[in-house]
């Protein structure tokens, strides 16, 4: 996909850091977007500003780990639009802290918004993408945090690990369809990731809890809109992965190579 005009963009986590930069970039090409949080109030600045603008926008308030609601949303952008063109998987929460003290209500709340939030979105948009016969595109916001095991992310780590897996897997598997599949994997960003907490269900909180504090991040911390141009570009390059820091590569180089190490020699 080399052009964004009138194609249609659902961005989930669309009220604010990557999931708005990604927003108002689909916008500013022309795209059609429908953004979907639990943020009211951000989304309707998004929806605003791309409207401000003289392009179209509508704001659907969805919980991503909630089936139903997806379907929801699904509905609504083709109620709206008649057609989804760009599917971003965004949203996603996190807690700190090592695996021995995370909680069951920890590991449902991060697996539901950042894992099932993705295996939802592919149940609700993808049988109606793939029945449009226009091609598209699918991008999944995973992390550096699933390619490198970071020391007191072990739950986050876990969701990521498995949206990068499920993204190398859907890409040969939509590739019949002429659909895309890009996996988003940046290191330091200017987002409120760290105040996840902000969205957590009252059933999934746990006031007695032990807390880590937050895992210092090595390398740059980019902005949202510098991360979002790496997006765009890689979806008109049809490009998988999007690697946002170079800082990332020693690490990666490091890990795959105790995988080679462990390999026995014939």
């Amino acid at each position: 996909m080399d052009k964004f005009r009138d194609r249609v963009a659902v961005v989930t986590g669309g009220a604010s850091g990557i999931g708005r930069a990604l927003a108002l970039a689909f916008a500013r090409e022309g795209a059609k977007v429908i953004l979907a949080d639990l943020d009211d109030p951000g989304m309707a600045e998004v929806a605003q500003t791309i409207k401000s603008g003289g392009g179209q926008a509508v704001a659907v308030r969805t919980d991503v780990s909630d089936l139903g609601q997806v379907e929801a949303l699904a509905e609504k952008a083709w109620q709206a639009f008649g057609a989804v063109h760009i599917l971003c998987n965004n949203a996603g929460v996190a807690v700190s802290g090592g695996l021995e003290a995370a909680t069951r209500k920890d590991w449902q709340w991060v697996i539901g918004v950042n894992l099932w939030g993705v295996i939802h979105g592919l149940l609700a948009f993808l049988p109606r993408i793939i029945a449009q016969k226009q091609g598209g595109h699918i991008v999944n916001t995973a992390s550096m945090a699933g390619l490198i095991a970071t020391q007191g992310l072990g739950v986050y780590n876990t969701t990521k690990y498995a949206v990068v897996g499920l993204s190398e897997t859907l890409v040969k598997d939509l590739k019949p369809y002429g659909i895309g599949v890009s996996v988003l994997c940046p290191m330091g960003v200017e987002t409120r990731i760290l105040e996840s907490e902000r969205n957590r269900p009252s059933a999934l909180r746990d006031s007695d809890a032990k807390r880590g504090e937050p895992v210092p991040l090595i390398g740059r911390t980019l902005s949202p809109e510098e991360v979002a141009a790496q997006v765009l570009a890689a979806i008109r390059a049809n490009q998988l992965y999007v690697i946002t820091h170079a800082e990332g590569l020693e690490p990666l180089r490091h890990r795959f190579q105790r995988m080679e190490q462990a390999i026995p020699k014939a």
